[in-house]
């Protein structure tokens, strides 16, 4: 397969063509290029997505622009749309990303029995097709794909080298599986007794539903009994581990670094900061945001976003890091209030041990 992007002659009205909007300016201007719009020259196409962008790019030198609004004051041709990144996501993909071109299967791919390979595959040299194993359509395996006895890999789907998939894995459409990613190894699940650790069999499978994409050396448990679900439309970036008998529901985003412990279950549309680290057997509602580092160690009701370890609020977490930077001066008063009421307590005990005595008590002794 090619590199992923070649440079290729578009005319802005092909641009508007395709992704709607106002044109403003000369449409028969020609970009053969892409790029971020600091580093953007007359030859290629870019975006500005807010007022903000504009004030932090400099001069701009781009030959054609996507853009929020009209900037007539730029004097550069663009089309105006309501999401210039994804309008320029659809230009790139349509115009500067190598069509699929079908390889064939190398000659040196070892093949159990049993298997089916749908049409149009490309599959490389020492990639290991197990026993029972059924790959869909326009499918693309790179050296030193593994993919165990029974498992299933659908149309259009991509694994980068160096990618496994064990026994009894299922992979849907469209999912693309970055190189040193293992689907389907063992869940840690061991029961104590007498001192030593027995394995529990991890019997289970996992699912994972189309259009998911799964960065490099992600790690994705097979379940120890059913499946571990990654769910259509989820996009996990590099390093993440997901344990067994996990849900990630549709559309989430996984950052870098994230781990899930096993049996919880993630609802859709769910955005987990880097790092950050859920504990067993809870729930996380849909639509909740959980910000970098944080650490879950309970359910978490849906449409919330929360911070910290442990996790609370995130306006709560907001003013406890307000805070933290004061703490020494915050220390250093509670230690002066302490000794002035200390001083003030002494000085009332003394008034009271020297007071004069009361009338009554003075007629009780005559």
């Amino acid at each position: 397969m090619a590199a992923p992007f070649f440079s290729r002659s578009i005319l802005l009205s092909q641009i508007h063509e395709l992704v709607g909007g106002t044109l403003h300016g000369d449409g028969t201007i020609s970009v053969s290029t892409v790029a971020t719009v600091v580093e953007a020259t007359p030859q290629a196409l870019s975006f500005v997505t807010n007022d903000k962008a504009l004030k932090t790019s400099g001069e701009i030198r781009a030959g054609a622009l996507l853009t929020h609004r009209h900037l007539p004051e730029l004097g550069i041709p663009h089309v105006v749309v309501p999401n210039p990144l994804l309008a320029f996501a659809q230009v790139a993909q349509k115009f500067f990303v190598h069509p699929y071109s079908p390889r064939g299967i190398a000659e040196n791919v070892t093949q159990g029995r049993a298997v089916a390979i749908g049409s149009d595959p490309s599959i490389w040299p020492f990639v290991t097709l197990g026993d029972g194993v059924t790959i869909g359509a326009r499918v693309t395996l790179y050296p030193g794909v593994f993919v165990g006895a029974g498992s299933t890999i659908g149309d259009d789907s991509l694994l980068y080298p160096n990618v496994v998939v064990r026994e009894g894995c299922s992979i849907g459409a469209r999912v693309t599986v970055h190189s040193g990613t293992v689907i389907g190894s063992d869940g840690f699940g061991y029961v104590q007794h007498q001192g030593r650790h027995h394995k529990i069999p991890q019997l289970g499978g996992v699912t994972i539903e189309d259009d998911v994409e799964l960065g490099a050396n992600v790690t994705i448990d097979r379940a120890t009994l059913g499946q571990t679900v990654i769910k259509k439309g989820t996009k996990v970036d590099n390093l993440v581990q997901i344990a067994h008998n996990v849900t990630v529901g549709e559309h989430v985003i996984l950052v870098a670094q994230v781990g899930i412990a096993g049996s919880t279950t993630i609802g859709h549309h769910v955005m987990i900061g880097g790092q950050a680290g859920l504990a067993d057997h809870i729930q996380v509602g849909d639509q909740v945001m959980i910000a970098a580092r944080a650490g879950v160690n309970r359910s978490l009701e849906p449409n919330q976003i929360v911070s910290g370890a442990p996790v609370m609020p995130h306006e709560t977490w907001m003013k406890a890091q307000a805070v933290i930077p004061r703490l020494p001066e915050l220390r250093q008063l509670v230690r002066s209030l302490e000794a002035r009421v200390a001083t003030l307590e002494g000085r009332l005990a003394k008034a009271r041990t020297t007071e004069p005595k009361s009338k009554n008590s003075r007629r009780a002794r005559t």
